[in-house]
């Protein structure tokens, strides 16, 4: 038996794992909503920034 495997978790140890491992992603996933809307609020702002030196231009 390879001694480097570690057992499978059970019982309160793999809960408290999976709660740790669910806490990560929504960590990631928060982050990565608040860089989209980062980006689509500069985008937004940089088109209007054009279309209203468009409009002073004509």
């Amino acid at each position: 038996m390879n001694r480097s495997l570690r057992p499978p978790r059970t019982g309160k140890n793999r809960r408290t794992a999976a709660a740790a491992w669910l806490a990560r992603r929504r960590r990631t996933a928060l982050t990565q909503v608040l860089r989209g809307a980062c980006y689509g609020m500069g985008t937004g702002a940089i088109g209007l920034v054009f279309m209203l030196m468009e409009y002073r231009l004509r």
